[in-house]
């Protein structure tokens, strides 16, 4: 089964797939019989391993055996690996057709604040203030300069943060609530303001950036609904509105119902990510559903019911982005 030649051990390995994917569909309708060359992990590892060799790693070779027999639609073998074509700098090859894999690399820092047995489910950088936010699954929201500040929310999971640049706060939402951070408050107490509740499961947030520099921040958020929010703030809104605040805690809670909060359903599925795309003037949404799989649109969409520029991708998107150089929208799905 070695083979030079990249292409062929892609057709050999592609045909290893198809004949595992009918064994494991024949066994599910209980058509299976027993047969010599049936595939099961050993011979499905032995075989990608005899195929490409060192370059998949173990955890790569379980984890797509495992998307396969769980999903015996046919995968998609590029969520291990891919083939372009074309010179390289930086690569040493003997053809044109060059493996590229993807690799899973860690990489600790040795002082961090999160706790163990936990993730960063957003990073933002702030380039204008020179530093760096982290927000961890379970609630410890983390600035990165010269010096390091933290502070531990309520029970909930964060979803994602962002930074408000007018107000200069933090932003961050969780399963039910919405977040706002007066990092610079002196005061370790009574400097987080926690909007709630929210009907359904946040998932996303981000800013809205604008030219115009009035004192008022807009942020976009997605829910498991798939609904996208609109809400605007001002410094007033947490000046006037009243709130209430427990007795030696650093939190002060606001009723949503206080907030105008604008929401529109773009998608039947999870809203994965939401991002403002300054330079077209046009926000983005996107979700694993299929039919409405990405949303471009004008922000005023969210007021109105008028229809939405949406496209539809098979097994929806769950990333994209925007390049301006090019002028180009890139997803990922």
């Amino acid at each position: 089964l070695q083979s030079p030649d990249f292409k062929n051990a892609l057709e050999q390995f592609q045909k290893l797939v198809e004949k595992m994917v009918i064994q494991k569909t024949k066994e599910k309708s209980g058509l299976h019989t027993e047969e010599d060359d049936e595939i099961d992990y050993d011979k499905f590892y032995k075989t990608t391993r005899a195929l490409f060799g060192s370059a998949v790693k173990d955890h790569n070779i379980q984890a797509f055996f495992r998307k396969t027999i769980n999903n015996l639609d046919m995968p998609d073998w590029l969520e291990i690996f891919g083939c372009f074509t074309g010179e390289s700098d930086g690569l040493l090859s003997q053809s044109k057709e060059s493996m590229v894999f993807l690799v899973s690399e860690k990489k600790q820092i040795t002082d961090s604040v999160v706790k163990r047995k936990d993730v960063i489910k957003g990073i933002v950088k702030v380039s204008h203030l020179d530093f760096t936010i982290t927000a961890s699954q379970k609630g410890v929201i983390t600035i990165f300069n010269n010096q390091v500040i933290l502070i531990q929310t309520d029970t909930a999971w964060i979803t994602g943060c962002d930074f408000l640049p007018q107000l200069k706060y933090v932003v961050a939402v969780t399963e039910s609530t919405i977040v706002i951070w007066d990092y610079k408050s002196d005061d370790n107490k009574n400097n987080c303001y926690v909007i709630k509740p929210m009907k359904n499961c946040l998932l996303c947030v981000c800013t809205v950036t604008t030219s115009d520099h009035l004192a008022k921040d807009s942020i976009l958020m997605g829910d498991d609904k798939g609904y996208v929010y609109l809400l605007t703030m001002t410094s007033d809104d947490f000046i006037m509105k009243q709130y209430k605040a427990e007795k030696e805690s650093q939190f002060r809670f606001l009723d949503s119902e206080n907030f105008n909060i604008l929401k529109r359903k773009l998608h039947d599925d999870w809203v994965g990510r939401v991002k403002y795309i300054s330079a077209l003037k046009r926000f983005g949404s996107c979700s694993l559903d299929s039919l409405r799989s990405f949303v471009l649109d004008d922000i005023k969409r969210l007021e109105d019911n008028l229809p939405v520029r949406e496209f539809s991708i098979p097994k929806g998107v769950n990333a994209f982005t925007y390049c301006g150089k090019a002028k180009v929208v890139v997803t990922g799905g």
